[in-house]
């Protein structure tokens, strides 16, 4: 199958630039494409991941990609999506995070004998001299069609800045250079970007005349529109330090049942003949189908040993079988013992507030040791700590264990 026609089935494809001609290209060539990240925090973040499987999908078809870390734009930050303006990153920042990204994405491409690349833009649009830039892309872009572009209508209310405006203009020299460079002849990137897409693929068909192409992939979101990958904890990190695999496992294996085949489709590998039987189960089956997602999603970001830990942590909970060793432990200090649980939980931050504790002590949400808490003020003591361990449920499937030191 062409791959073209294998990402639309996997329902990975939301607009493209020139369908026909971007199908028979990758049917007929072994093109170069990039995807763009840019650096706005120390690690990649389940969105990525979506980018990364389409990569990943990409490459076993024989292509190139290029993974181009934002080291310029990130300086600017990009208006797609956004009500207010991006936090300014410092150069100091941005260079940790791209660093960062680049160790992150090696566990997903094969970067060996170039096979991918990472580049990062900062190379050239640091040097960039404004007048020169002014008039060799300036006379190509139409202020009167960028203001109704999609990334930039929600700023206009609070305010579009300079500083943002300028971001299309970068991103679409970005893919110029990388035509440059390394014959790139696509661009790809999620749905929000459409618009900064299109900047590339007319700037480049119209200065240079060469074949350019665009192609935006849908967004992971719910059934219900809603972008996936928050929790209570902020986003879902491909970091280990940040989400830990047994945070990250349970994320996916408590998935609404009507999410669970976009899902296999989007971030497993697995043949869509499966994907389609395991997302038409119903009732109690649909359980493993969302184990066999958690399991998929946490190997392929984690590994094998770090996903069965994670499996076999859940079944232990959830079964009184297999063991406990991966379920988010927090050591706390003796000292601890007669202080009350609730401000112990706020300061471990199982909770982020003493008010959000509070009610769900008062909504019967919180167990310690498989008996339901009652009381606010319950006080901790060495009878919660059988063999030194307390075990902590907060709603209906988040656990802890308390250990003390």
């Amino acid at each position: 199958m062409n791959i073209y026609d294998t990402l639309k089935e996997r329902g990975y494809i939301a607009q493209a630039t020139h369908e026909e001609e971007i199908r028979h290209l990758l049917d007929t060539e072994k093109i170069t494409f990039y995807i763009g990240f840019d650096p706005t925090a120390d690690s990649l973040h389940v969105g990525h991941f979506l980018a990364m499987m389409i990569m990943a999908h990409m490459q076993k078809a024989g292509h190139r990609p290029i993974c181009l870390i934002g080291g310029g734009t990130g300086t600017v930050g990009d208006p797609s999506g956004r009500t207010d303006m991006r936090q300014m990153l410092t150069d100091k920042m941005i260079e940790h995070n791209c660093n960062c990204f680049k160790k992150q994405m090696q566990r997903f491409i094969d970067f060996s004998n170039d096979k991918a690349l990472i580049v990062n833009n900062g190379e050239w649009l640091r040097k960039l001299n404004y007048i020169e830039l002014l008039r060799d892309i300036g006379p190509h872009f139409s202020v009167n069609r960028m203001l109704t572009a999609e990334c930039y209508k929600q700023r206009m209310e609070k305010g579009l800045t300079f500083l943002e405006f300028n971001y299309m203009i970068m991103q679409a020299y970005d893919f110029m250079e990388l035509s440059r460079r390394y014959n790139c002849k696509m661009e790809m990137g999620g749905n929000d970007q459409w618009s900064n897409i299109i900047a590339g693929v007319e700037l480049l068909r119209r200065k240079y005349e060469k074949p350019a192409y665009g192609l935006t992939f849908t967004l992971l979101t719910t059934s219900e529109g809603k972008k996936m990958g928050k929790t209570s904890k902020g986003a879902l990190w491909l970091d280990p330090q940040k989400t830990s695999p047994y945070d990250f496992y349970q994320y996916w294996r408590n998935v609404n049942d009507s999410d669970v085949k976009k899902c296999l489709a989007l971030l497993t590998f697995l043949p869509m003949d499966e994907v389609n039987r395991l997302g038409s189960l119903k009732g109690k089956e649909i359980n493993e189908a969302k184990k066999i997602l958690a399991y998929e999603v946490t190997r392929i970001v984690h590994g094998e040993k770090e996903a069965q830990k994670a499996a076999e942590a859940t079944k232990a909970l959830f079964s009184g079988q297999g063991t406990l060793s991966s379920v988010p432990t927090i050591l706390i200090s003796s000292s601890c013992l007669g202080s009350k649980l609730l401000d112990v939980l706020v300061k471990e931050k199982i909770f982020t507030s003493k008010g959000e504790g509070k009610r769900l002590i008062q909504q019967n949400g919180l167990s310690i040791n498989d008996k339901k808490l009652g009381d606010i003020d319950k006080i901790l003591s060495t009878d919660d700590f059988p063999d030194n361990a307390c075990m902590i449920k907060k709603g209906k499937k988040k656990y802890y264990r308390l250990i003390l030191k």
